[in-house]
């Protein structure tokens, strides 16, 4: 399954096979999620499957939103880091790959804990908990969304809360949208380096990006 990232493949697979292995659950979710064709790079990459899942191991949330469900790999990483009594509410556009990620879910025994929103991230967020009750939020959905989803959801984190967005690197395109010759990834390259510009300087947050797969930013609300 292809990943982006600024390491070659034999680096990448090196770093893979110095992670915990997935486990069986795991392993056929990334199967089943093969066989959906081209979109399956969409899947998060198995070695930040396991930091999301770590992260939320250390932050133990008990309420997650979770934005592209997409196969349900992110949702299930963080439904087995959840507190006692924990929820994680995903939401997609489509139900098109909804099955594969209940039937992962189901396998994984967290099926109880994950609570599945269809519709687009303009009327499934608002609303969507009270403010302040959000300790954990990912986004990775519709990267020209991304202000519109972060400025949603802050109100919604709690101080302390982690603020979570994927695909902030953009394939490096982010580092000079001017040079991206198609009109829409040029907009999508020039939206998302301006959220990463803003967010560096938001004192909302304390903010990290990684280079992890195509670019993992943290921001914890203070």
């Amino acid at each position: 399954m292809s990943t982006f990232s600024f390491l070659d493949e034999k680096t990448i697979a090196y770093v893979v096979s110095s992670c915990t292995p997935p486990d069986a659950v795991v392993s056929s979710l990334i199967e089943d999620t093969a066989k959906v064709g081209e979109l399956a790079e969409m899947l998060t990459p198995i070695e930040q499957a396991g930091f999301l899942h770590l992260i939320a191991k250390l932050v133990a949330p008990k309420t997650v939103i979770d934005v592209g469900t997409f196969t349900g790999l992110s949702s299930l990483a963080f439904a087995r880091g959840l507190a006692p009594g924990g929820r994680v509410i995903t939401c997609d556009v489509t139900e098109d790959w909804v099955g594969i990620a209940r039937k992962h879910w189901e396998m994984a025994g967290v099926a109880d804990r994950i609570e599945f929103k269809l519709g687009p991230g303009r009327k499934t967020l608002p609303g969507l908990v009270g403010e302040g009750e959000a300790d954990l939020v990912f986004i990775d959905a519709d990267k020209t969304s991304y202000p519109y989803y972060i400025d949603a959801v802050t109100p919604m984190l709690r101080s302390g809360g982690l603020l979570i967005l994927d695909n902030v690197l953009l394939h490096g395109s982010v580092a000079a949208p001017e040079d991206v010759e198609e009109d829409l990834p040029r907009y999508a390259a020039e939206v998302v380096a301006g959220v990463n510009a803003k967010l560096a300087v938001d004192e909302r947050f304390e903010t990290v990006m990684l280079p992890i797969a195509d670019g993992v930013t943290l921001a914890r609300k203070k």
